[in-house]
């Protein structure tokens, strides 16, 4: 194990009793894959030119990232959306924060079986996420578009439990968030998340029969330990994120399927 001189064990403990953390020159960033994964790529391009090492790890579901984050295992995260990151802290008692915006990816109605909402039958099974922010999301997609009526007053917590009108008789299905394209053969139509669906090779703009506005209160965000929220290298790692070189990547490469919100 190599050594730490006493005096720079002494200069790390003084920074610390003071609030600021240690500095760095390389991180390890938690991902969902699609675009979060894709735009991280060029993140850590960048990174590199200025000095700071980026390593991707690449979480295959929502909940284990805000975990490995919390536990030590990321140094930051960015994939989630503020609700969700809301409840994960309320229920899980994370100690994280929000220490930047990036993008918004509208969440989409999917289909194989109908070309517009007004095709959906009777009795329909439409697929939603199973993670209560997501599928509060999507009932809430599903309201604005006309299909079901929710209980005033379940704003972004709502679930199934809530629908109060319900003309079509529709069944609704809380599955799996990433499982969600591939049972598009098996529903009417799915509610999927933007990072999902590319991941699926569908085109949000083209291949969706409704989707969210780009007013959603979702924005999607940076993540780190709040011990860690204030340090240099969170506030490097945000400049770099929320540039022009980044936000041009963006808008070049998903034609508006991906919005940048810095």
């Amino acid at each position: 194990m190599k050594k730490t001189s006493i005096f720079a064990a002494i200069a790390i403990a003084a920074g610390l009793a003071a609030g600021s953390a240690p500095a760095k020159d390389k991180i390890i960033v938690g991902v969902t894959p699609g675009a979060h994964e894709e735009i991280l790529e060029q993140v850590q391009k960048l990174a590199k030119e200025k000095g700071l090492d980026v390593e991707i790890a690449t979480f295959s579901d929502y909940v284990v990232p805000n975990q490995a984050l919390n536990d030590g295992d990321l140094d930051l995260n960015s994939f989630q959306h503020v609700p969700y990151l809301d409840n994960q802290v309320a229920d899980r008692g994370y100690d994280l924060t929000a220490v930047g915006k990036t993008i918004i990816t509208p969440m989409g109605i999917y289909s194989e079986k109908v070309e517009s909402l007004d095709d959906i039958p009777d009795n329909a099974r439409i697929a939603i996420p199973n993670d209560p922010t997501n599928g509060g999301r999507a009932l809430l997609l599903l309201q604005d578009k006309g299909l079901i009526k929710l209980a005033d007053g379940v704003g972004l917590k709502a679930t199934p439990l809530d629908i109060v009108e319900n003309p079509k008789n529709i069944d609704i299905l809380e599955l799996d968030a990433a499982q969600l394209p591939r049972v598009l053969n098996d529903v009417s139509v799915a509610a999927i998340n933007t990072n999902y669906a590319l991941d699926a090779g569908l085109d949000p703009i083209a291949d969706s029969i409704a989707i969210e506005s780009a007013d959603s209160p979702y924005a999607n965000v940076i993540v780190a330990r709040t011990e860690d929220a204030d340090a240099d290298w969170v506030k490097q790692f945000v400049e770099i994120y929320q540039s022009d070189d980044i936000r041009n990547f963006i808008e070049k490469t998903y034609g508006g399927a991906v919005v940048p919100v810095f």
